[in-house]
């Protein structure tokens, strides 16, 4: 066997002032034209270690460090960051952190100037990437001015252009919709064909890593276990016990008894015919009738979008003619792909914005007539950024803070702050600084300090973004157990298994249209129109469209069963 191109030899580090451990113990050899992918939980090493490639650990973020880094036979320690990225790239998860210049060629120019490659190769290099991540008609525009695929593709070819023959990505995919997910990953996929290259990849997303060699599993800074994608992808258990979501058709053979299990819709589909199974018939009508009953509504929508249209200063028309109706008790999932609308939409939902034209009604009212501070009564609005929300020092006086704006008894107050921590998980945390939690405990407090102002409608926009899979569920757990308790729950996502297994209805939005709405089973059965709109339902719910019935999870199909 060649040498590896990698080499970690028993890493550990500990980040300056803390006690614990990021990286205990870490040993691993990467082949030359590997394709590697890390997976863990939120917090379990996964980006420290992509930080250690390059040498941004140790020399960047400071800490105390054991073990060694060979990359290409060079000790990262005993060599600088410069050095180094003349072979290792990184593409980091903030992607547009490192997007600042005037426009999209200059972008990709600023790596090899700095390496002093000469213009005539620069001007070759800006012109091959530029074709190899498709982003050849946006030469000239702003990064700021592209969609959030375009920026991750540029922050790709502007590391591509100075030619690392490691390419190290964080998480590329985090806040994309699906087919700008899949566009990131073809991307990969031609990179892992080239002899030249090394592709690591840090990723939450389960069925993007059914492409990789190697499959790293990572928990508390340890190394759990390295093996073929096929051999980690089967251990469903171990999967979940460590955050990571299962693929769904493993998921359903497995909860069946059924070896050995396939990963793939097209593997799914082989399998099962050779099973004997078969799909109850009266099971599954009795599934659609009672999906049906549940949808049918007497009274009148307590949001009711009639034309709504709106144009921005800069010109920019993000909605046009939306008409919507949201019931009482609804769960209802906003989705379409990076820049469509869904944020602009759901932001006229509780006076945030207002309408260019076209009317939105809340509880009967006019917008317009209601106001922000008026509608915030009714309607609670948690942003995809909690850090944007919180600020005060305490959790407590964050989930006060709306109560005593409305000038409710101080008595009362107390009551709401335990009830609303309670629904969130978090008692206990009253005296805690929120900026102490994880992404996932701040995005608590941000929606207890919404129900702490009894709102009738909760509008989360991109709930789990950021989350891992065991915080994505008990996140929408939670949001599920307070519709349970009455509230009308509408969120916008990117995650299409959260939409399959919490929503009741979707509205698909296209270029700032409604281009599909109804029942979730309903929405999901149309893959072409979803695929318009760069959408794409979870592998087991095309699994499911294949054999002519479309479910939306393992335990739902598993139910309408029969065995021969």
């Amino acid at each position: 066997m060649s040498e590896p191109v990698v080499s970690i030899k028993d890493l550990r580090f500990r980040y300056r002032g803390e006690k614990k451990l990021a990286l205990d113990g870490i040993s691993l050899d990467i082949a030359r034209g590997e394709f590697l992918v890390i997976m863990g939980a939120s917090e379990a090493g996964k980006s420290t270690l992509a930080a250690c490639f390059n040498g941004l650990i140790p020399h960047y973020m400071k800490g105390a460090i054991k073990g060694e880094v060979i990359v290409q036979g060079i000790n990262t320690a005993e060599s600088s960051v410069p050095q180094l990225a003349q072979n290792v790239g990184i593409v980091f998860q903030d992607f547009e952190a490192q997007l600042f210049s005037t426009n999209v060629e200059l972008e990709i120019a600023f790596g090899p100037e700095n390496f002093a490659v000469p213009r005539e190769e620069i001007g070759r290099r800006i012109e091959e990437n530029l074709r190899y991540v498709g982003l050849e008609e946006f030469r000239n525009r702003p990064p700021v001015t592209l969609s959030g695929g375009q920026k991750q593709k540029l922050a790709i070819a502007s590391v591509l252009a100075m030619q690392p023959t490691i390419l190290v990505m964080d998480e590329p995919t985090t806040d994309l919709d699906p087919i700008s997910k899949q566009g990131i990953f073809d991307i990969t996929n031609r990179l892992r064909r080239r002899d030249d290259m090394t592709l690591i990849v840090v990723e939450h997303e389960t069925e993007e890593a059914l492409n990789a060699d190697r499959i790293a599993l990572i928990r508390e800074g340890k190394l759990v276990q390295v093996g073929t994608v096929e051999g980690i992808l089967k251990q469903v258990e171990l999967l979940e016990e460590l955050g990571v979501m299962p693929l769904g058709i493993p998921n359903f053979f497995k909860k069946m008894g059924y070896a050995p299990l396939p990963l793939t819709p097209d593997e799914g589909i082989k399998t099962f015919h050779g099973t004997g199974w078969s799909i109850s018939e009266d099971r599954y009508a009795q599934l659609l009738d009672k999906e049906k009953l549940a949808a049918q509504h007497d009274d009148q929508p307590i949001i009711h979008c009639r034309n709504l249209a709106h144009t921005y200063p800069n010109g920019v028309t993000a909605l046009k003619g939306i008409d919507l109706d949201i019931y009482e008790g609804e769960i209802v999932a906003i989705v379409g792909q990076n820049g469509s609308g869904k944020t602009t939409l759901v932001k006229h939902l509780n006076g945030l914005l207002t309408p260019t034209s076209g009317d939105v009604i809340v509880h009967g009212l006019h917008t317009k007539e209601q106001g922000v501070f008026k509608i915030g009564q009714r309607v609670g609005y948690v942003f995809q950024n909690p850090d944007h929300q919180i600020f005060s020092e305490h959790v407590y006086d964050e989930v006060a803070f709306g109560p005593r704006l409305r000038k409710v008894p101080e008595e009362e107050i107390d009551t709401r702050v335990k009830e609303a921590l309670e629904a969130v998980g978090l008692t206990g945390f009253e005296h805690e600084d929120p900026f102490s939690l994880t992404k996932s405990g701040r995005q608590r407090v941000a929606v207890a300090s919404v129900l702490a102002v009894h709102p009738d409608v909760l509008i989360l926009d991109e709930p789990t973004t950021g989350l891992d899979h065991t915080e994505q569920r008990s996140m929408m757990d939670m949001v599920r157990r307070l519709n349970e308790q009455g509230s009308t729950i509408i969120f916008v996502t990117h995650h299409m298994w959260v939409v399959a297994e919490y929503a009741q209805k979707v509205f698909v939005i296209k270029d700032g249209r409604i281009l599909l709405d109804g029942i979730t089973r309903e929405v999901f059965a149309q893959e072409e129109i979803l695929k318009a709109s760069y959408l794409r339902p979870p592998h087991f719910v095309q699994f499911s469209n294949q054999l002519g019935k479309t479910f939306l999870s393992p335990d739902e199909m598993i139910s309408c069963i029969e065995r021969e």
